[in-house]
C-alpha cells in the first residue's frame, strides 16, 4: 500500500513540475502578434481616464466580422442599420464580454488600450491576422460616472460607416463614405445618471482604412473628463 501511495505522490508532482507555469494565464495578445505594438497596449490597472482630449481610449474589439464590400458607397442608412443593427448588443440578456471570451462566431474578443486617440481597426486587424478590408467591427466599453452628466453628447469619428449606442440604446449614426474627422458626428444631448453605463458600437470598412473615436462633449463642445473607463 505505501508503494503505492508513494507512486501516486510522485507521480502527481511530476506532472505539477512538467505543467507550463504559463498555462491558465491569458495570451498577451500584443506580445503575440508584435505588429499591434505602435498601436495597441494591453490595458493595466483596473480603470482608465479619458485622455486630456476626453477621448476614450479602453476598449473590447471583436475580431473583424467577415463582410466584403468593394465600394464604400453602399454604406446608406438603410445598408447600415441592416447590418450593424443586428441586436448582439441589446435586451436584457446582453452582458458585457470578458477579455479573451469567443463570440458565438468563434471570433475572440480582446481588451486593448489605444496608443492613439484614434483606435486603428485597419491595424487592429492587420495586426491581429484576421483580416484587411470588407470587414465589420465591434467595440465595447464601460464608463463609471461618479456624479449624473448633464447636456453631454457622445461624439464620434469613424471610417466608414458607423453605429453607436449607449445601454442599448441608439446614440448615433455615422453613414456613408467617410473618413475619421473628431466630432463627425454628435449625438443629441444626453443624460447618464450617477454609475455604470455600456458604450457599444460597430463600425464597417470596404476597401481602405478604418478607425474610430469616441469621446462626450459639454454643451461648448469641450471634453467630458470626470469619468473612469474599464471592460469589466
Amino acid at each position: 500500500m505505501k508503494s503505492l501511495i508513494s507512486f501516486f505522490v510522485a507521480t502527481v508532482l511530476a506532472a505539477m513540475l512538467s505543467f507550463p507555469a504559463s498555462a491558465g494565464k491569458k495570451k498577451d495578445i500584443v506580445k503575440t502578434y508584435p505588429a499591434l505594438a505602435p498601436y495597441f497596449s494591453v490595458p493595466s490597472g483596473k480603470t482608465v481616464s479619458p485622455d486630456d482630449q476626453g477621448f476614450i481610449r479602453r476598449w473590447l474589439l471583436l475580431e473583424p466580422i467577415d463582410k466584403p464590400n468593394w465600394t464604400n458607397t453602399v454604406f446608406v442608412d438603410s445598408y447600415v442599420r441592416a447590418n450593424l443593427d443586428t441586436g448582439w448588443n441589446k435586451g436584457e440578456d446582453f452582458v458585457v464580454p470578458a477579455d479573451g471570451e469567443k463570440a458565438c462566431d468563434s471570433l475572440t474578443w480582446h481588451a486593448l488600450d489605444s496608443r492613439l486617440f484614434n483606435v486603428k481597426l485597419y491595424r487592429y486587424a492587420v495586426g491581429t491576422e484576421t483580416g484587411r478590408y470588407g470587414l465589420i467591427f465591434r467595440a465595447v466599453t464601460i464608463i463609471d460616472c461618479p456624479e449624473d452628466m448633464v447636456d453631454v453628447r457622445l461624439a464620434v469619428g469613424s471610417n466608414s460607416a458607423s453605429m453607436w449606442w449607449i445601454d442599448g440604446e441608439e446614440a448615433l449614426i455615422l453613414s456613408g463614405d467617410r473618413r475619421m474627422v473628431m466630432d463627425d458626428g454628435a449625438s443629441r444631448r444626453l443624460t447618464l445618471r450617477k454609475g455604470r453605463h455600456v458604450i457599444t458600437g460597430s463600425v464597417i470598412n470596404g476597401p481602405g482604412m478604418s478607425d474610430f473615436c469616441v469621446r462626450f462633449i459639454d454643451e461648448d463642445g469641450d471634453p467630458v473628463l470626470n469619468y473612469d473607463i474599464r471592460c469589466k
